[in-house]
């Protein structure tokens, strides 16, 4: 009776956790064009992908939630080697689809006002395909946690999902280190 209570228990606790979908933007494909409100060092701006492609490559990281843990990990992960994407000729930007307030406090709490961080519209999240569902389908509003690399050409280069914060930062680094080798 025990075995099938903590199985019962188990299949329930399964169906309200998050599930992220692989994104669907493969390398290759032309990375959609946006325009959002970001913060860097608690500061409001605009950011436009094509004029941040017109520097060099983009990593863009999409991530569920400001100030949750993973999402804190990652920020301090990716703010510890900003220094790293600038040498390498890249633009840092997170997105997230919290506010323009949660992300002023963010972009200095956690990202040690290194890099930007901006609001994910719910069509950005659905042109990006990284729309963060239940087990069940059903959609929590937030983003999955996706990392791309984006060429200059504006063609996805790098396309990476894991709910675990632990690999975006090595995975996009490498691939603009890459990119970077390529243009010499």
């Amino acid at each position: 009776m025990k075995r099938k209570v903590l199985g019962f228990s188990l299949a329930i606790a399964a169906l309200a956790l998050p599930a992220a979908a692989p994104a669907d933007l493969p390398q290759g494909a032309r990375a959609p064009q946006f325009v959002t409100q970001g913060a860097l060092a608690g500061k409001v701006f605009n950011f436009t992908l094509s004029a941040a492609l017109r520097k060099g490559p983009v990593v863009l990281y999409f991530y569920p939630k400001s100030f949750t843990q993973g999402c804190s990990i990652e920020a301090r992960a990716f703010a510890a080697a900003s220094a790293d994407f600038k040498a390498a000729g890249a633009t840092l930007i997170g997105l997230s689809a919290d506010t323009i307030q949660t992300q002023q406090l963010f972009s200095s709490k956690d990202c040690g006002n290194r890099f930007p961080v901006g609001v994910a519209t719910p069509a950005i999240i659905d042109a990006y395909d990284v729309t963060l569902k239940k087990a069940d389908g059903t959609q929590t509003g937030l983003s999955s946690r996706t990392s791309y690399v984006i060429g200059r050409d504006g063609r996805v280069v790098l396309a990476y999902t894991d709910m675990n914060p632990n690999q975006h930062v090595t995975k996009t680094l490498a691939t603009v280190r890459a990119l970077r080798q390529r243009r010499r």
